[in-house]
């Protein structure tokens, strides 16, 4: 593309591409101006914040991170602030969701759920250790690293001793419904890790199953379904599997499992590693406080550059699956993630074109700047309206690529609205010629 977009630089970090935007945040990936290592940046507007009395949650969630430095969790490398923004640098995780692992290839081997049942077991035992508590344990939360290891994330709803009450409950209902345990719906009070630990029964199931234990078309019924614990086992789990899933998803928190005892079960100890790491590491907690005072002396510099938005070989890299860049050049009848790439050798506009005709007649709305362009659904779904965001980068002058990305809304839902889209985009997606293939002319290629 011929065009010129804005780049920022803020502190020692030069910012790349949006990975994921809320109401209150957005991330984006960002290189290190020294080591040209990646980080994700969690940007944060500070009116919105105020406006909408979220400081102490905000201050809660960096704690929380800072208090946890584990192997499977994410790490928060450092906080800045400007004068109008607060940034929290995060370790980049390149490997996806583990819930796209799961959409992509449907249920896994129970060596592998095994697995990660271990490292989730070990990264939530050694947080709830720290006085730590998630609340929103799914497999959307369970990010994959390079190596394919668990990094758990999103510690937004997570609670820490201050928020338990006289009673040493907590009472706040939040979660996402199909992991949440019965005594948080009942709204009774109850106890952070015994709550966490019913989320990784479902998770463990989700991965040995390929689907969820609890399932219904209204709240109601899937709520009578978790207070009873009502679920049917698949023919292929183990009966040592069935044993320990059965002892976590016992709807009476006194009786259920505790993470000591899971650590001391037959199926969980087989092919146990531990995760090796400095437990005793000192943690600050008082630089908390200036991120949101009104003093200079801490605060960072945003810098904005013109440059053009071009898509380097690093770049390019850094998108695909390791050093494989087949899937840049592949596209999907139904995408496995929440994000998808395709390449076309149609001129930008007219690309974006084809994506707006393609588009509305699904019932989207359209927003268009320059090469980028936003689709926002006009239906209530599942988690929200759904919304997409596109951008065309340039790789040559003669080729471009698409991405598509689910800012909000259900990631299903985004599946299905990707396979309607896909038929209207035939004509400009253009395939890389597999190696074994007879030699065709490019001309010949769509």
């Amino acid at each position: 593309m011929t065009s010129t977009a804005e780049r920022t630089r803020v502190g020692k970090y030069d910012l790349g591409k949006t990975l994921g935007e809320g109401t209150f945040a957005k991330v984006k990936v960002a290189k290190h101006l020294d080591t040209g290592a990646l980080v994700a940046i969690k940007i944060l507007d500070k009116e919105k914040i105020l406006k909408h009395r979220m400081v102490e949650q905000i201050k809660r969630e960096i704690s929380t991170m800072k208090l946890v430095k584990h192997p499977y969790v994410v790490q928060l490398l450092e906080v800045m602030a400007s004068r109008t923004k607060i940034y929290i640098v995060l370790e980049y995780v390149t490997g996806g969701e583990l819930f796209n692992k799961i959409a992509k290839q449907g249920r896994l081997s129970e060596t592998e759920a095994r697995k990660y049942f271990h490292q989730l077991i070990d990264a939530v035992d050694y947080c709830h250790s720290r006085q730590v508590f998630h609340r929103d344990l799914k497999p959307e939360n369970l990010l994959l690293d390079a190596e394919g290891n668990l990094k758990i994330s999103d510690f937004g709803l997570s609670a820490l001793p201050q928020q338990f009450r006289e009673d040493g409950l907590l009472h706040t209902t939040c979660g996402t419904p199909n992991y949440v345990a019965p005594e948080v719906i009942m709204d009774k009070g109850y106890s952070g890790a015994t709550a966490d630990m019913w989320s990784c029964g479902v998770i463990l199931y989700v991965l040995m199953a390929g689907y969820l234990p609890f399932e219904e078309p209204t709240i109601l019924a899937l709520y009578k379904k978790i207070y009873r614990a009502q679920f049917s086992w698949p023919s292929w789990f183990s009966s040592g599997a069935r044993k320990l899933i059965s002892r976590i998803l016992d709807p009476n928190p006194r009786t259920r499992i505790t993470a000591a005892q899971i650590h001391e079960n037959d199926w969980f100890k087989k092919g146990y590693n531990p995760a090796k790491f400095d437990r005793e590491a000192n943690v600050s907690l008082d630089d908390l406080d200036s991120i949101f005072n009104e003093s200079t002396e801490h605060m960072i510099i945003e810098k904005k550059e013109t440059k053009p938005v071009a898509m380097n070989a690093f770049e390019l890299i850094s998108l695909s699956q390791g050093l494989n860049l087949s899937s840049l050049f592949e596209t999907k009848e139904i995408p496995d993630k929440k994000e998808t790439r395709f390449t076309s050798k149609k001129p930008a506009k007219e690309i974006l074109s084809t994506i707006e005709d393609a588009a509305k007649p699904l019932g989207f709305n359209i927003q268009k700047k320059d090469y980028k362009m936003k689709l926002q659904g006009d239906k209530l779904g599942r988690k929200g309206y759904l919304s997409v965001s596109t951008e065309v980068f340039e790789v040559t002058p003669s080729l471009f690529m698409v991405e598509l990305q689910k800012d909000s809304g259900d990631t299903l839902e985004y599946n299905h609205f990707y396979k309607n889209l896909s038929k209207g985009l035939k004509d400009i997606v253009w395939k890389a010629e597999p190696v074994e293939s007879n030699p065709t002319s490019v001309s010949d290629q769509k």
